[in-house]
């Protein structure tokens, strides 16, 4: 019996063998040449071959109206049945034996001028024999009668498959079978056609056919095991391919293999976690990294010549080379046929050739055109950046227009050749420098060295490691937070109008700062989870104390406890450390840190200076503050750095 598994595993390999089946249409002047090309499509013999007519050819009236024949083709699988998987079932982890086709035993009959000739197939599988019963049928069918009984007993009982003599026959030789061989298609294909032979006629052998063939010049291509089974099994009057010339294959060309999208037209987009698709990234941008394989050419192929069935010989063509394109910034891998890029940036093929460009180029604005940025080098901006759109690179973004709402993040400078105009803090600029632009007003500003700008900053939270510098014309910093460890610096500080506070902080590191800021809030939580896990655990151990045991699910949440409590009392300790770090670094900040402004500082004003504040309640002109014995002191206003004062590559705060 089969049992269930059994049964799913032979559905589950028919299934397979079903979806594996290809389906191909083929057309073609005859019904013959159609069915000949798709065999050869498909890589089959004929006999392996199932096919339905989808429209039937017709050769039309003097030329006119003819129409090629038109198949739908497959390669018939052959499935195993429940039987044979019942058979060849083993036990598990050994390997099934190899399915056996039932096929029952036969007998063939030749007459040939030696006498008469039979041959008795052994079945396989659940086939059956071939009885005395069915070779003395097939004798007289042929008309044969005299033949020796003893011989043929023997003959059915070995079953070997080979034709042994039983007797002899009235020979005539007018009713042999006769044979033509037709050489067609440009001597591509053998085509042989039998006549049955009559009473008393002969057969025709294999050798026959094969000495018959290489008189008539049909030498290559012969499917002799076709032949072979065409002898024992002749079909008469019809024209059957006995051989095919090998067609010539020219070489394929060399052609480079493409690491990355080289077809600028495309666009792909990313869904998000949610199903959604952000049309914003549409990753047109291609970045690589410095070693990274490129592109590979792949070499051509020789050509491989063909052969007719008269034996004449096709020439075929070799493959074509084609030049390595090796651009900028490109080489040579070690094996002379891999591009690889010499640094990080956007790999681009121009003139036919592959280039890393270290820059990325936008001839415009930032939007829906060109989608997020993201780009493994320095990103120039021939316009502006939109609302909602983020720039985010590896070298320097500069932006010859504004920034609107939007995310900038640059591991170098940030460079703004207008202003930076956010919405109630929702804009982000980032930067590991500098952050350069003429006025920025809404915006969260983080930088790791200066912030420049020139007309002003406006309502914006600036973090600047080194200084603040608002230095234009109207260069003025009213509301919002500002923080740096060395200076601020602006012509006017503040508003006239009351109600708007502005707070300058120097003297730390903004960044530290906010670190041990939120150091101390995990401190606090992890101080009430830790006092929470010791207070369960107490409870438990004084219960397990009362009854001398626990239930097995509290003594398994007690265990849990307890190794809880280790985990969190190590991420108190470093989180401790980690307070002692950032404090002691803050500690020992040599900077002086001052605050100035070149023409007034209105009331509303906060200073910090390290840990001393100072609220300005009345108007100040030309002054600077500093820290004087642990106060603010106002002092004479003093200068920036004029090395602050330059900016990249010519821009200035004037």
């Amino acid at each position: 019996m089969v049992d269930f598994v059994q049964l799913q595993h032979v559905m589950k390999e028919q299934l397979d063998q079903d979806r594996a089946i290809r389906i191909i249409e083929v057309e073609a002047p005859t019904l013959e040449d159609a069915v000949s090309q798709a065999a050869t499509l498909l890589n089959s013999s004929i006999r392996r071959l199932e096919y339905e007519v989808t429209e039937r050819g017709s050769t039309g009236f003097m030329g006119a109206g003819k129409k090629d024949w038109k198949i739908k083709a497959y390669q018939r699988i052959e499935k195993r049945t429940i039987a044979e998987i019942e058979e060849s079932a083993l036990e598990d982890g050994v390997k099934a034996a190899p399915v056996v086709e039932d096929k029952n035993g036969y007998v063939f009959v030749q007459l040939r001028h030696e006498g008469v000739f039979i041959k008795v197939s052994v079945p396989t599988g659940r086939g059956k024999k071939v009885t005395n019963g069915q070779v003395r049928v097939a004798l007289t069918e042929r008309g044969i009668t005299g033949y020796d009984q003893e011989i043929v007993n023997a003959v059915v009982k070995a079953a070997d498959g080979d034709y042994v003599r039983v007797g002899d026959f009235q020979h005539n030789m007018a009713n042999d079978a006769a044979m033509t061989v037709e050489i067609a298609e440009e001597e591509m294909k053998a085509l042989l056609y039998v006549s049955p032979p009559g009473p008393g006629g002969c057969d025709i052998t294999l050798e026959s056919y094969q000495a018959f063939l290489k008189n008539n010049k049909v030498y290559h291509g012969i499917d002799l095991d076709f032949l072979r089974d065409f002898a024992d099994n002749p079909v008469y009057k019809q024209r059957v391919v006995v051989a095919k010339g090998t067609p010539a294959v020219n070489g394929r060309d060399a052609y480079i293999q493409y690491n990355f999208e080289n077809d600028q037209s495309k666009v792909h987009m990313r869904e998000g976690a949610d199903g959604r698709v952000d049309f914003k990234d549409l990753n047109i941008i291609k970045n690589v990294v410095e070693a990274q394989p490129l592109a590979k050419k792949i070499p051509a192929e020789l050509g491989t010549a063909g052969r007719t069935v008269t034996g004449n010989p096709l020439p075929a063509r070799d493959g074509r080379d084609i030049p390595i394109p090796l651009g900028k910034n490109v080489h040579l891998g070690d094996d002379k046929v891999t591009i690889i890029s010499d640094m990080n940036g956007q790999v681009v093929e121009v003139s036919g050739k592959i280039n890393v460009e270290p820059v990325y180029t936008v001839d415009g604005n930032v939007n829906l055109k060109t989608g997020n940025i993201i780009f493994l080098g320095t990103v120039v901006i021939k316009g502006s950046v939109e609302d909602g759109f983020s720039v985010k690179a590896a070298g320097n973004i500069e932006v010859t227009g504004t920034v609107e709402k939007a995310e900038l993040d640059a591991e170098g400078d940030i460079i703004v050749h207008q202003g930076i105009t956010g919405s109630k803090g929702d804009g982000i600029i980032r930067a590991g420098k500098s952050i350069w632009a003429r006025f920025i007003e809404n915006t969260v500003l983080e930088a790791g060295d200066m912030v420049i700008a020139q007309d002003g900053i406006i309502n914006s939270r600036v973090d600047a490691f080194k200084r603040i510098i608002c230095q234009g014309k109207r260069a003025t910093i009213v509301g919002g937070r500002l923080r740096a460890s060395e200076e601020i610096n602006a012509k006017v500080l503040g508003s006239p109008t009351a109600g708007t506070e502005t707070i300058c902080e120097v003297g730390v590191d903004p960044k530290t700062k906010e670190q041990l800021a939120q150091l101390m809030e995990n401190k606090v939580t992890l101080g009430k989870q830790l006092d929470d896990i010791k207070l369960n655990i107490q409870t438990l151990v004084n219960i397990k104390k009362q009854r001398k045991s626990l239930p097995e699910d509290k003594e398994d949440y007690l265990k849990e406890l307890e190794e809880k409590r280790t985990e969190t009392m190590k991420d108190v300790q470093k989180n401790n450390e980690a307070i002692t770090k950032a404090q002691d670094f803050l500690a020992n900040l040599t900077t002086r840190g001052r605050v100035s402004a070149s023409a007034k500082v209105y009331p509303g004003v906060r200073v910090i200076i390290k840990d001393a504040k100072e609220d300005v309640r009345n108007e100040y002109k030309a002054v600077t503050f500093v820290l004087e014995d642990g106060l603010v002191r106002v002092t004479k206003y003093e200068e920036p750095d004029a090395q602050a004062m330059k900016g990249p590559d010519g821009f200035t705060t004037n």
